[in-house]
């Protein structure tokens, strides 16, 4: 083992000290593991078996080379978490490519029960299309109502005004359609101005940027707009609109150790922009 007599010696009394209990015999015909040290051992064994597979699966993992993860993410996921989840797997991972794939909710959770996805990070599903799929909670997230720089609105929390103007509104795909529409006619709004209805965000972005248009979206989607100046958010209380955030996967099987590793840099990513709730 290249370690010294007096250096075992040592680290084994303070391993004793540590456990308050001795775990070697020592007499004229040797040492020999005393009760408490044989049971010790076991657990260490297997420990150390555990640890010698974990560094041998990843090691395999990384040398095989061309590895790719398909990533599902909603539109607020893939503006908010994922490009700084992707940079710290380029750190500690770069043989290991990444696809994003972004979309509504049940297209992305079709894909992952279909095999084309390996993970997917987004809204929980509704129960019929949760089969087979298991869900872990990273954060939640409200729905927000932003406006151009300058819109009429800013500064004001009356609800019904927003019926006086365009709205972009999710459409039927879309995981926060339910949810806005609850929270509109719970508010004595069934049907609210012009709709036009999307997910695309590049569009409601340009959109509602050169019109009076509200946008009616996820608050990860436009968090940095909001945070340059470039969208103002109406000061409505949304907070009934709060929604869980996760990572869905399928149930059978192992989960690769490239994708353990993406899953921890998400939870780091989660935990270092504070949303954990």
């Amino acid at each position: 083992m290249h370690v010294s007599q007096p250096a075992v010696s040592k680290t084994l009394a303070e391993l004793e000290t540590a456990l308050g209990a001795r775990l070697m015999d020592r007499n004229r015909s040797g040492v020999a593991l005393t009760p408490v040290g044989q049971m010790f051992h076991s657990y260490a064994s297997s420990s150390l078996a555990a640890l010698r597979q974990g560094i041998e699966g990843i090691s395999e993992t990384l040398a095989g080379g061309g590895l790719r993860l398909s990533i599902g993410a909603l539109p607020s996921v893939a503006a908010r978490i994922v490009p700084d989840a992707a940079v710290e797997m380029g750190r500690i991972a770069p043989e290991v490519g990444l696809a994003i794939v972004t979309g509504p909710n049940g297209y992305l959770l079709s894909e992952l029960a279909g095999g084309a996805l390996d993970l997917v990070i987004g809204r929980l599903g509704k129960p019929e299309a949760m089969s087979g799929l298991s869900f872990s909670h990273l954060y939640s997230e409200r729905i927000s109502l932003v406006v151009r720089p300058g819109h009429p609105l800013i500064g004001r929390s009356d609800v019904a005004a927003i019926s006086d103007y365009p709205i972009v509104f999710p459409n039927r795909d879309a995981a926060i359609r339910t949810m806005a529409e609850q929270f509109f006619i719970a508010q004595g709004i069934p049907q609210v101005g012009h709709r036009i209805e999307t997910v695309a965000e590049t569009f409601g972005r340009a959109f509602v940027r050169k019109t009076d248009a509200v946008w009616v979206i996820s608050s990860g989607v436009v968090a940095l707009d909001v945070a340059e100046g470039m969208l103002v958010e109406l000061p409505i209380t949304m907070r009934e609109t709060l929604g869980p955030v996760g990572l869905t996967m399928r149930g059978e099987g192992e989960t690769s150790p490239a994708l353990r590793m993406f899953i921890e840099a998400v939870r780091r990513t989660v935990a270092g922009l504070q949303l954990a709730s």
